[in-house]
């Protein structure tokens, strides 16, 4: 199946006059809200509602909520940064995409964020990709934060990742990524500064742990709009997740595809050691020539359950479970470490 046609989700008022009035007047707003402290060296992150951003891609979010159209058949990839989006969309885009020769795959020769669209980063800065008739796009935004036109009408698969391996692969990834940036390593982000940020709720999108049970509540209450998936459970049972997963998008594994072992096939392609050893993901950047481009290595660093021990302390540990436990002890929901 093609995806090279275009499908308009922008609104009628993008890039008028009307619209230009109303990002000069989130950008004002957002200007008197809550500043994270100590001051980023790059860029503000401001608070809106309990949750923390940067301040470009809230802007985004807000101008997105009476100017962004998604398609009724589209499939939202939620996720907060660092808990499985590399290979949940590298299986969602096999899964849909998987009719095609699979040797001219974009993911041969793109890294997975390059193969769908970024909703928060791309509706302000590269709005054109927002209109490809691949029916997937991805987000790290809050639940409370998505567009109604999201929230209301299109299906969501969200996933969450126990909140010790998520800090310590978000540290890891920070790092990279802002020494990139600034040529050089910066003070801030040593491990304490970071883990004070994430245990505050601080960092890009958190509190982490608001993120996820704003999803969980979503799948309990729409379980058949909502898919709710843990980094860990895709781990141990990855090809019934693929099943899952195809039969959620509406996308289901015929007999003869089982048969084949279609199912198989993805599962294999888009594994670790298959996905990190692309020469793309070996050599190549994301985001080329823009403020964000970083390499692609960095989207492929361990992907391993309980990496945590190897870098945090007893204490530390002690304090991210303790969270865990208070904040999901009546959710229902549990992680491995903090039942």
């Amino acid at each position: 199946m093609s995806f090279s046609s275009k499908v308009s989700r922008l609104c009628g008022n993008y890039g008028s006059e009307n619209f230009n009035e109303m990002r000069k007047k989130y950008k004002e707003m957002i200007s008197t809200l809550p500043k994270r402290m100590p001051h980023h060296p790059l860029y503000d992150f401001y608070q809106y509602e309990g949750f923390w951003y940067y301040s470009a891609y809230l802007e985004a979010a807000l101008c997105m909520q009476q100017s962004f159209n998604p398609q009724p058949s589209d499939i939202f990839l939620c996720s907060a940064p660092k808990t499985g989006t590399t290979w949940l969309k590298a299986l969602t885009f096999s899964i849909i995409t998987r009719h095609d020769d699979f040797t001219n795959n974009p993911l041969l020769t793109k890294v997975p964020h390059d193969c769908i669209p970024f909703l928060e980063v791309d509706f302000l800065s590269n709005p054109e990709i927002l209109d490809t008739e691949l029916p997937l796009l991805a987000t790290h935004l809050p639940y409370t934060i998505l567009p109604k036109s999201v929230s209301h009408n299109c299906k969501i698969i969200y996933i969450c990742r126990e909140p010790k391996d998520t800090f310590v692969s978000w540290w890891h990834f920070i790092q990279k990524f802002e020494a990139k940036i600034t040529k050089a390593p910066l003070v801030t982000l040593d491990e304490e500064s970071m883990f004070k940020l994430f245990c505050q709720g601080k960092s890009g999108y958190g509190p982490y742990w608001d993120h996820v049970l704003g999803y969980w509540k979503a799948s309990v209450e729409r379980p058949e709009r909502v898919f709710f998936l843990k980094y860990e459970d895709l781990k141990e049972d990855t090809l019934g997740y693929v099943k899952k997963l195809a039969e959620f998008m509406d996308k289901p594994f015929s007999k003869e595809e089982q048969d084949l072992g279609v199912p198989q096939e993805i599962v294999a392609r888009c594994d670790f050691e298959s996905l990190s050893n692309l020469e793309v993901n070996k050599s190549g950047t994301h985001r080329p020539q823009t403020t964000q481009e970083i390499s692609n290595t960095v989207f492929f660093r361990k992907g391993e359950i309980g990496d945590w021990k190897n870098y945090l302390t007893d204490d530390m540990a002690k304090l991210i479970d303790d969270i865990t436990h208070d904040k999901f002890q009546s959710s229902g929901l549990t992680f491995p470490s903090s039942i």
